[in-house]
């Protein structure tokens, strides 16, 4: 049995950072360890046991060697097994809050999947208005709930550690679609909120570069570790660093760049 909970994770991941930013508000970091599971190979079969046949990542072994899986029941289960510095609100009616605007993150991540992964350009317009329509739906309840704050309440939160990831992620929409949320009122809550969350030092686990890079295959249509047509590597392989390849080109409508072209051999 593992001395301390292990959280199996890939490291560029959204669902895994969301666990990772909560720890380092705990000042837990080091009281779970992590176990790096690349997406480009299939999961080892002691994994897939341990998983029961799942292979949705990030998955938490406690100490006796029970799973938990989806990030949102991790973050939870963190958040009480270490309750000195607790991080969802202290409160009934701020937690209902809270879990209101939580509950409103699918419709947001899918909207934004749903353009980075298009290779349509005729449907491009359509999917740009349905994930602002997402935008405007937060800045509505930010400036309803908390109209003079950075974040949700006093601080950095639970429902920031959901979002904060999908704001990071959606540096490939500024970069391969040259797109990011109007600089408009209607806009300026969310914006705000965005901004003050991407910057904060608990969610640092990855850089812009990192996510562009990696990220390629997503722009062209090629999901978790998926090959493009005349490709050997995915863009989420873990070796070469991606510190060592050169900026992917922007364009995602056009023709593809190759192995070499992305520095992945």
């Amino acid at each position: 049995m593992p001395e301390k909970p292990i959280v199996y994770h890939i490291p560029v991941c959204p669902f895994c950072q969301r666990v990772e930013i909560l720890l380092e508000l705990k000042g837990k970091r080091a009281s779970v360890d992590f176990g790096v599971v690349d997406i480009t190979v299939p999961r080892p079969a002691w994994l897939m046991e341990k998983l029961r046949d799942s292979t949705s990542l990030p998955a938490l072994e406690t100490e006796d060697g029970r799973i938990l899986k989806e990030s949102l029941v991790i973050l939870r289960y963190i958040d009480e097994i270490f309750p000195e510095t607790p991080i969802a609100r202290p409160t009934p009616y701020e937690r209902a809050v809270e879990n209101m605007l939580i509950a409103m993150e699918g419709g947001f991540t899918s909207a934004g999947y749903r353009l980075i992964l298009n290779q349509d350009p005729e449907k491009r317009d359509a999917l740009v208005e349905e994930l602002f329509a997402q935008f405007r739906k937060l800045d509505a309840f930010l400036s309803f709930h908390a109209p003079g704050r950075d974040f949700l309440f006093d601080r950095f939160g639970l429902a920031e550690a959901v979002y904060t990831p999908f704001f990071m992620r959606f540096w490939f929409l500024e970069y391969y679609e040259g797109l990011d949320i109007p600089d408009t009122p209607e806009y300026a809550r969310v914006r705000r909120w965005r901004e003050a969350c991407i910057a904060h030092p608990a969610a640092q686990q990855v850089t812009y570069e990192e996510i562009v890079k990696l990220y390629y295959d997503y722009a062209h249509g090629a999901g978790n570790g998926g090959l493009l047509p005349g490709r050997t590597r995915s863009s989420f392989v873990l070796t070469p660093d991606h510190r060592s390849r050169p900026m992917p080109p922007r364009g995602k409508y056009g023709p593809k760049a190759t192995d070499a072209e992305l520095g992945l051999v």
